[in-house]
Order: C-alpha cells, then sequence, then structure tokens
C-alpha cells in the first residue's frame, strides 16, 4: 500500500498540485498587472467649481494638483442632471430611462431602484478578480433588494438615500447602522483609505475597485472644517454671475458656502492621494475624478442643477407644468462635470481633451483600462476613452451629445416635464415634450452662456429639424418611453 500511495501522489497529484500551482501563479500575475482603480465621484460639483477649470475662486489645491498630472476632459457631460439617473448611467453605461431609474429617489421611496438584473460595471470588475468597495452616496434604491452588495460591491459603507447630515451622522456599514462624530467629509474620506489598507493588509496581489461617492458639495453645505472656510471669510471678495434682477445677497452668500463645501472635497482628496503615495501603489492605480452632475449658482438666474430654483428679486409663477420659482433645465452648467484621469503610464500629466464625453463612457473605459473586452450582453451606450487618454486623437470621434431629464416624482402629479437634448459642438437642441413652447436652441460658438434663445429664427429651421432627427434616432435606438411624446 505505501508503494501504491507513492504512485498515486507522483502519478496523480503531484501533477494536479502543478497545474494548480501553474494556474495560480498566472492569476496572480495577470491581477497584479491590472491597475487598481479609484473611482471618485462627487456629488452637485460643478465644472468651474475647481480652480483648474480657470476659476480663481475655487480655492482647491489638491483637485489641481491631480489635474497635472492627469488628462483633464474639459467637455466632460452627463446624460441627465440630477443624481439618481445620472449615477444609474455611470454605473450601467445605459440612460436612466433604460434601467428603469427617471428621476431622482426620494428617501422614503421603499418601491424603486436600480434593479439588479441590470450589470454594473462593478459587477464586471468585480467578476474578473476585483475587490470592489463603495464608501459614501448611493441614491439608487432604499430597498434591500436594490442594495450595493446585490450590485456588485463587495463592501459598502455609506448611506442609501440621496441627502444625509454634514454633521454627526447616522451611515450603516454592510447593512449595520451606526452612529459616528465628526464632519461627514472626514469620516467617508477616513473610510476610502481604511478599505485601501484593509485590502492590502488581505491580499496585496489582489486589484482594487474603489468607488469613493463624496457627499460635499451638496447642499447643506456648512459646516465644514475651520481649515476649509478661513480662506473665505468676509474678506474674500465673491463674485457671482450677472443677470436681470438677481438676488444678490442670498447668491453671494450661498456661493461662498459652495466653496467651503467644494474645498472639504479637496482636503480630503488630498488625505487620499497621499495616502496612495504613502502605500506606494500610486504608480499603480488609475484615479478618475468626476461628478454625478453640475451646478448652477445664479447662472442664467437660477440655482440648484436640472431641478433649478429661480433665484430672483420677485416671484416668477406657475405654469401649466412646472411649479412656481422653478426652472427644469438642460444648461451646460447642470451637465457639464469636472473630470480628470491619472492612468500611469498611459495618460500624459497635463493632458486637455476638448473631444466631447459623457458618464456613459466610464463602463467601456474601466474594462479597457482592466484589460478586459466589451461585450455585446452589456448594450454599453458608450465608448471607451482609452484612445483619448493616449492622445490617439480618433479622426471619427463623434462629439454629438443626447440627454434627458424626466421630472416625474419632481413636483405635483400636475407638475410633469419631458426634456430631450442634442447638443453638438456648435449648438444645442432642448425639446420640452409637454410644453413645446419652451422649446430651446443656443448657439454654443457666440453664446456659451445660453442666454439667447434662438429656436423661432427663421435662419436656423434646418439645423432644428437636423437635431431633432438625431433626437428621434437616439430616442428610438434606446426605446425611450417618452418617443409616443414626440410622435404625437
Amino acid at each position: 500500500m505505501p508503494t501504491l500511495a507513492k504512485i498515486l501522489i507522483r502519478t496523480l497529484v503531484l501533477p494536479f498540485l502543478a497545474v494548480l500551482l501553474h494556474w495560480t501563479f498566472v492569476a496572480k500575475a495577470a491581477n497584479s498587472s491590472r491597475p487598481n482603480i479609484l473611482f471618485i465621484c462627487t456629488d452637485d460639483q460643478a465644472a468651474w467649481a475647481m480652480g483648474a477649470s480657470g476659476n480663481d475662486q475655487a480655492l482647491t489645491p489638491h483637485m489641481d494638483r491631480l489635474a497635472s498630472q492627469s488628462a483633464y476632459l474639459v467637455n466632460s457631460f452627463v446624460t441627465t442632471p440630477v443624481c439618481s439617473p445620472s449615477r444609474a448611467a455611470t454605473l450601467t453605461g445605459q440612460y436612466g430611462y433604460e434601467v428603469g431609474v427617471h428621476n431622482w429617489f426620494k428617501p422614503d421611496d421603499q418601491t424603486n431602484g436600480l434593479d439588479p438584473k441590470f450589470t454594473t460595471f462593478a459587477e464586471t470588475l468585480r467578476d474578473a478578480g476585483y475587490r470592489t468597495g463603495l464608501i459614501g452616496k448611493w441614491h439608487l434604491g432604499m430597498h434591500d433588494r436594490h442594495y450595493p452588495t446585490g450590485q456588485g460591491f463587495d463592501y459598502f459603507m455609506g448611506h442609501r438615500h440621496g441627502g444625509f447630515k454634514v454633521v454627526d451622522p447616522e451611515l450603516e456599514e454592510m447593512g449595520e447602522a451606526k452612529s459616528y462624530t465628526g464632519l461627514t467629509a472626514d469620516i467617508l474620506a477616513d473610510h476610502a483609505i481604511g478599505f485601501i489598507e484593509n485590502h492590502l493588509r488581505r491580499n496585496e496581489e489582489q486589484p482594487f475597485l474603489l468607488c469613493w461617492h463624496t457627499r460635499a458639495p451638496h447642499l447643506r453645505w456648512l459646516p465644514v472644517a475651520p481649515e476649509d472656510s478661513e480662506p473665505y471669510s468676509e474678506d474674500f471678495e465673491i463674485s457671482i454671475p450677472k443677470y436681470p434682477d438677481l438676488d444678490t445677497v442670498s447668491v453671494t452668500r450661498m456661493m461662498r458656502e459652495y466653496l467651503m463645501s467644494t474645498r472639504s472635497v479637496d482636503r480630503n482628496l488630498g488625505r487620499v492621494l497621499g495616502a496612495l503615495d504613502e502605500l506606494n501603489i500610486a504608480d499603480h492605480t488609475v484615479v478618475i475624478y468626476t461628478s454625478d452632475h453640475g451646478y448652477n449658482m445664479g447662472h442664467n438666474g437660477i440655482w440648484h442643477k436640472g431641478n433649478g430654483k429661480w433665484i430672483l428679486n420677485h416671484d416668477v409663477p406657475a405654469t401649466h407644468n412646472v411649479a412656481k420659482n422653478n426652472r427644469p433645465n438642460m444648461y451646460d452648467h447642470s451637465i457639464r462635470v469636472p473630470s480628470l484621469v491619472r492612468w500611469p503610464g498611459v495618460t500624459e500629466p497635463g493632458t486637455r481633451i476638448i473631444q466631447t464625453t459623457s458618464n456613459l463612457d466610464w463602463y467601456p473605459t474601466l474594462l479597457e483600462m482592466a484589460g478586459f473586452e466589451q461585450t455585446e450582453n452589456l448594450n454599453l451606450r458608450g465608448r471607451s476613452l482609452g484612445p483619448l487618454l493616449r492622445r490617439e486623437s480618433p479622426r471619427n470621434w463623434d462629439n454629438d451629445m443626447y440627454a434627458f431629464y424626466s421630472s416625474h416624482e419632481e413636483y405635483a402629479s400636475q407638475f410633469v416635464e419631458e426634456m430631450r437634448m442634442l447638443r453638438s459642438c456648435q449648438w444645442k437642441l432642448v425639446r420640452y415634450l409637454r410644453a413645446p413652447e419652451r422649446d430651446e436652441l443656443f448657439n454654443l460658438v457666440s453664446d456659451p452662456d445660453e442666454t439667447v434663445n434662438e429656436i423661432a429664427n427663421p435662419e436656423y429651421t434646418n439645423i432644428v429639424s437636423d437635431l431633432h432627427a438625431k433626437i428621434i434616432r437616439q430616442m428610438t435606438v434606446t426605446n425611450d418611453p417618452a418617443l409616443t411624446l414626440l410622435r404625437n
């Protein structure tokens, strides 16, 4: 028997172990060649709320340093100007209405959310061997069936709904509610750093994907740490947009507070990037920095995002489908976001990418970064930014941008709007499907601030027809449920 046992070990067991060890080594080698990915998504950060944008009021030294080390996507947009559908588009690579997310989810909504049948980029990377984590805001469903760990994240710490306290928050970690003491911005950054450190202790060979979704600079903006507010003392001169009868007192105060909140993000960005340096993994970690949508602060007479609010010294009356003092919109300030990509060994520091990109492009880009090919079953609407990040300047890059805003749950039932937009490098057409009299056409070259509506100008009839046809084409391809409103 001993002899037979030795024969069996030599002929069966040892070859099996050799094969097992070989493939274990190959798997580790493959994983080690894949970069870690830190995906940072801020909340309500306008493209102008970053010093690197040229705004000297935005005191953001860490964002600016990251921009100097990264490719800066100066024409980066999102497909809808409010939180939940934009986040759904980022995670799934499809338009919000394609995955059942039309508008932002209210905290008392226990029914709606991102259906787990749709594959997120976290699921794809997790299944490919990445350790995945989400720190911060989810806002894609309050019910347990929509929980982040069922959507591709191995670890979740944060909050399920959109708004939560700026200080001493109650957050949850892996389904367990916990009370925390301190500033929420700092607490989330602490856990982002903790996730990275704990992961490296567990398995430094395995790559990680960490989505750090900051709470700031979402309203409410204060309190912040003293070092975030001190530069914006009353002596700091705040400049604000010009608009007839603008409530300049309110806008000035709000702008100051908003920039303080943005600086709290910046300070914590410095802490997290510093941790990558200290852990000696910065050269093997892709850093993506973006936001879920833009923001207005007195621009065009409103504040907020797609569900904008007039901020004037007089009231704006309600219409048949828009509530008093409300201004649903798809201005560039609502859909343009700050976007930076630091991809060690690929992106050239300080590169400025001028082509139009959208949050639909993040999913296929992450697949390329991780070394995977896109498969048709994912039904991704975007394209990988790899060629742009490598400065290949593809000649056939399509700079048209299609977006939507459905304010189904924003107002009372009688206040409903469906908006569809097509933006080219020069023109933007916005269709208000339930109120065509409000349709807009802007010349983005001669009027980048979108102040003159040219929709009734007969000189541009052909341009309107061309952009309208492109809107219908996009709505048809994506099975937009609002298409019947256009046909009627």
